[in-house]
This record gives C-alpha cells, structure tokens and sequence, in this order.
C-alpha cells in the first residue's frame, strides 16, 4: 500500500508538472508572437529608410550637377554641360531646389561678412565684396574690394581712395582671421568719410555767408570763416575731425580779434553744438540764435 501510494503521488506530481510546462508555454507564445511582429515592423521601417536615403543621394547628385551650373552661369562662363530633360517636372524641380541651395549659401556668406553685398569671381577662386556709403538716408558712393580666397586673403583689387589706410586696416584687424571686423572697420572708415564729405557740400550749398576757407581731400580738417552781427567780426572756426571713424569733430576751435568773444558762454555752447551737431545743421541753429549771419 505504501509503494502503491508514493507511486500515485509521483504520477500526480509529473501531471503537475506537465501542466505547469504547458502554462509557460502558453504565456510566452503571444510574447513571441508580439517580438516577431516588432521585428518585422523595425525591419520595414529600417527598408523604408534605405530607400529614402537612396532617393536623397540620388537627389543630392543631381543638385550638385545643377549647382555646378548655376556657378557656371553666374561667372559668365560657357561650357558644354550634360543636358537634362528641361521640360520634365523633375527636372524643373531639382533646378528650383538646386537655385534655393545656392541661395541659401549666399545668404549664409552675406550674413557672415556682416551683411555687405559679394559675388563670386574666378570660379570661386575669389569674391568681390561691395560697400555702400550713405548719409542721412541718401546713399552715396559704392566702394568695391576683389579679394583672393587662396593661399591666403589678399586684396588684389580695390577702389576704396588712397587716404584710407586700407593695408593697415586690414593688417590691425586681421583679415587672414577676422574679415567681418576688417570690414566693419572699413565700412565705419569710409561712411564716415562721405558723411564728412557730404556735410562740406551741404554747407556750400546751404550757407553762402559762410567761407570755407579750408579742407582736406580726406574732410578730416574744416575751417570756417563766420560773421557775427552783433559785434560786428569775423570769427575762424577750426573743425578737427582726428577720429576717422567719426562724422563728427573731436575738436573745435575759435579765432577772433575779440579776444574775449571765443570764452564768452554764448560761443562755448557753440562750440558744444559744432562738437555734437553735424556741422551744416549746427550753422542753422546758430543762424537762428542770431549768433552768425
């Protein structure tokens, strides 16, 4: 009876056991089905990528051809270049994408040189980069740079005028390393210059009373001969502009054989006016103080 018993036990527990087996393998056969079917969607994203990485090589190809191009046409240059179906929607497209890139790049170097206007010249080998001068909202001359990208930067051709000191400029602000800030500091050289400029021409014209007695081809030195009503003299007004950079005088000076006249408070606030005042408005003002003729 014992055997009998330990035998049934033991046939009781293998059943056990059997259907503990079969349990298990009854949860993990979904699990299973649900990795196979993950699997399967990865790999179908993984071929959908492919293609699309094909497709976009394939694209870049073609716009690198169309870029080509395009760089072509812009340096007046004719070559013979592999023809594409001009009238396929395709190729329409890619040469529009293609023009957008280019764009894009020239936008990027526009930004990057401070705004100023520039093309490429010599299939790229150099750029030519413009500077426009303005004053009081007029715009005035243009300046031109042709500038050589290799070995190094260097400035091959230029019509900015021989008074700006345009090799120190570019060696004190480093144009091997820094060509925004050399640009800058040109920009700020020559707009000051024709604001300086353009102030003289605005006093001719406007002030036939005044004489200019003196000035230089850089507009850095100004010297005025005024009449003064009340005290029945002639003042000489000396306008320094030592600050290149600047449109306006560091130092003004006054001569007058009313020796007393140039430390009188009137004329100092003139002086403080000529120093803070663009020079052609700074006579208005004085005109209507009385303090001038």
């Amino acid at each position: 009876m014992a055997g009998a018993s330990a035998t049934g036990t033991a046939g009781v527990l293998s059943q056990l056991s059997l259907l503990e087996v079969k349990a298990r393998s009854r949860k993990t056969q979904p699990q299973q089905q649900s990795r196979v079917k993950e699997l399967k969607a990865k790999v179908e994203a993984l071929r959908a990528q492919r293609d699309q990485l094909k497709a976009e090589i394939e694209t870049h190809k073609h716009l690198q051809k169309l870029r080509a191009s395009l760089d072509k046409q812009s340096t007046n240059e004719e070559e013979e270049e592999e023809e594409m179906e001009q009238d396929s929607e395709h190729s329409q497209l890619l040469q529009l994408m293609a023009r957008h890139t280019q764009l894009e790049d020239l936008l990027y170097a526009h930004h990057t040189i401070g705004g100023y206007d520039v093309i490429k010249t010599r299939q790229g080998k150099g750029v030519c980069v413009s500077l426009a001068t303005a004053y009081d909202g007029v715009f005035l001359e243009t300046y031109n740079l042709e500038i050589d990208l290799k070995p190094t930067l260097r400035i091959s051709r230029h019509n900015v005028p021989p008074f700006i000191p345009l090799n120190s400029l570019a060696e004190q602000n480093n144009l091997q390393t820094n060509i925004r800030t050399f640009l800058d500091t040109l920009s700020r050289h020559l707009n000051a210059f024709a604001a300086r400029k353009q102030q003289l021409e605005l006093v001719k014209e406007l002030h036939k009373s005044v004489q200019v007695m003196e000035s230089n081809v850089l507009c850095s030195i100004l010297v005025l001969m005024f009449n003064v009503p009340k005290q029945k003299t002639a003042v000489l007004c000396t306008l320094d502009y030592s600050d290149h950079t600047r449109s306006l005088p560091t130092r003004v000076h006054f001569e007058s054989e009313d020796e007393k006249l140039p430390d009188s408070p009137e004329w100092k606030k003139n002086c403080s006016l000529l120093k803070e005042t663009p020079v052609h408005k700074a006579l208005i003002t004085m005109k209507k103080m009385g303090n001038i003729v």
